[in-house]
């Protein structure tokens, strides 16, 4: 019983890596707007928490704008580029909903954190042509979205944040255990 207490423990603090760097992305989704000159801006989750697709609710030069942040590590536990960023369950259908709630056009943030910088895309819901994911790589390739970060120093310590190659937690002592 004590292995699963340990097991759960380790679960309930990855969920709140996860939940922790969501919130970063946002601040720093939130900062990049500011530095774009976009105007109006509102973090939707502090009204309403875990709003149909939209994060943030946003003008510039006329035109609003619902934003869906995706915060992730840029590197997965093996070392390769996490290169797909998941929208979630039926994000096309939830992005028109939130267009006709807040009269505005759907967009995506993709913030990429690395140990000591970060990277930040922005594009529209349709550039992903059906797409449930942004896909990174077509971002850094410049057929998707365009980069309005890039590579810039965060200045966190960002060691609570990044992946961590977890250890077996199924393999079996020679008693059988779960260790």
């Amino acid at each position: 019983m004590e292995k699963l207490d340990g097991l759960n423990q380790i679960n309930a603090k990855e969920a709140l890596r996860k939940k922790s760097l969501g919130e970063l992305g946002e601040l720093f989704a939130i900062k990049a707007l500011v530095d774009g000159e976009f105007d109006k801006i509102r973090n939707l989750n502090d009204e309403q928490m875990n709003e149909a697709f939209a994060d943030i609710l946003c003008e510039k030069d006329a035109k609003r704008y619902v934003i869906s942040v995706k915060a992730r590590n840029k590197y997965q536990l093996d070392g390769r580029l996490n290169t797909r960023y998941n929208l979630g369950t039926n994000a096309h259908e939830k992005a028109k909903m939130s267009e006709m709630k807040y009269n505005a056009v759907a967009y995506w943030m993709a913030i990429q954190f690395d140990l000591h910088e970060y990277s930040v895309f922005f594009g529209s819901l349709d550039s992903l042509g059906g797409a449930r994911a942004i896909s990174v790589d077509k971002c850094e390739s410049g057929q998707i979205g365009v980069k309005i970060v890039d590579r810039k120093r965060h200045y966190f310590d960002f060691s609570f944040y990044k992946n961590v190659m977890k250890r077996n937690l199924t393999s079996r002592s020679g008693n059988g255990d779960v260790v």
